[in-house]
């Protein structure tokens, strides 16, 4: 193509000084040239002859301007083997330039890497609506915490998560409330991790959560049937077995705290916080359905009514119970218009909602990931919101740490 027509159809150059105009149109022109024989097929160009036109194209980008080394950029874009360092300095260059390299052209993971880590906001939004992004490259993305890039990698169902990637979400998540309902969609997302991210989501999440995630036991259950009786034989000596039969049985009611309770059971508990709830109530009714305070604290102290319709539906309590409870925390009930209170109808709502194996799935994760989890090391990092430190964690003391540690401003 001859120069004249390279420069109308990519755009003439801005009028120069008279002086200066022949070694900008050599310039243009060796700027052409070079991209050219860059873009020439193997079968025109060895590897080495490549190698060395495009070192110098690079020396020459480095100076030249911006409409320039936009041009080259669309030159070399379908090409499946960009050289190296030609593609390093112009994924890294003006947005205007990277942009359309990364939107079509082949990457490799260690080029996006690179650029993920060293760009700016703008290429890592574009990197993340790329049609296909592994997991190594999604995992860079993911450490900025840019709520924009995050909601991207999200929507792009090209992506593929890794477990720490999406714990991070899942942190970021507490912050910001538009990342929870792509966040949900998301395939790789554990019934775990949904279950610790209820505590910071709004009414229609949870509902989402409770249905979609709410699993049953049964297949656990008929595994480890015989399971119990060895563990009773051996007077449940062994730590991890009684914790991780005590998730798996199907009983949820605490036998051995109703003996020692001052109520005869527990809808004797529930009946007396009708004159209104205490911390000793609420603790004895923790007891009694078999949780730890902490888990029980963090049901009674929810804004929301969703984990306590949880907790009733576990341990078999009616509706009315629940209501009872309802009003001994001296929790609204109707609008100014006389309508149910919203707080009240979500519950009611999640309760019709759960089967009772399904509700002890949800509450048991909770009693496990809540309190099995607290090593003294993980308190003081809830106390200091010590989330760069997660990764030493296990999965249910990070899960503890996202479900007590302070919510922070939205």
């Amino acid at each position: 193509m001859p120069e004249a027509a390279y420069d109308l159809a990519d755009g003439a150059a801005p009028d120069l000084p008279a002086e200066s105009a022949p070694v900008r149109r050599a310039r243009v022109a060796l700027i052409k040239r070079l991209a050219d024989v860059v873009s020439l097929p193997s079968s025109r160009v060895n590897a080495f002859e490549r190698a060395i036109t495009s070192d110098l194209l690079v020396e020459i980008l480095r100076e030249a301007a911006l409409a320039e080394r936009e041009r080259v950029a669309r030159r070399v874009v379908n090409l499946t083997d960009i050289p190296y360092e030609l593609l390093r300095v112009l994924l890294l260059d003006e947005i205007t330039v990277a942009a359309p390299l990364l939107e079509e052209a082949a990457i490799p993971d260690p080029e996006l890497v690179a650029c993920a880590t060293a760009g700016t906001t703008a290429h890592r939004l574009l990197m993340a609506r790329r049609r296909e992004l592994s997991e190594l490259v999604v995992d860079q993305l993911s450490q900025t915490g840019e709520p924009e890039v995050l909601q991207a990698l999200l929507k792009n169902r090209g992506t593929r998560f890794t477990q720490a990637a999406l714990e991070r979400v899942m942190a970021a998540s507490r912050r910001d409330s538009q990342l929870l309902a792509q966040l949900l969609r998301r395939p790789e997302l554990r019934p775990s991790q949904a279950y610790v991210m209820f505590w910071w989501c709004a009414a229609d999440e949870r509902r989402i959560i409770l249905q979609r995630f709410a699993v049953s036991r049964d297949v656990l259950q008929d595994a480890a049937t015989d399971v119990f009786a060895m563990a009773a034989a051996e007077e449940w000596s062994d730590p991890l077995v009684r914790k991780a039969l005590q998730f798996i049985e199907r009983r949820q009611r605490n036998r051995a705290a109703q003996m020692r309770s001052p109520y005869a059971d527990l809808d004797a508990a529930v009946a007396a916080s009708e004159t209104g709830m205490t911390r000793e109530i609420a603790q004895e009714i923790g007891y009694l359905c078999g949780l730890k305070p902490t888990t029980t604290a963090k049901i009674f102290t929810d804004p929301g009514g969703e984990g306590l319709a949880v907790l009733c539906k576990s341990v078999g309590l009616s509706k009315a119970r629940l209501l009872t409870l309802w009003r001994s925390m001296r929790r609204p009930e109707r609008t100014s218009t006389g309508e149910t209170a919203p707080a009240l109808a979500n519950t009611l709502a999640a309760f019709d909602l759960m089967a009772v194996d399904r509700a002890q799935t949800v509450l048991r994760y909770w009693n496990w990931a809540l309190t099995s989890a607290l090593t003294p090391a993980l308190l003081q990092a809830v106390r200091e919101g010590d989330e760069e430190g997660l990764a030493q964690y296990s999965l249910p003391e990070r899960s503890a740490f996202l479900a007590l540690s302070p919510q922070p401003p939205r």
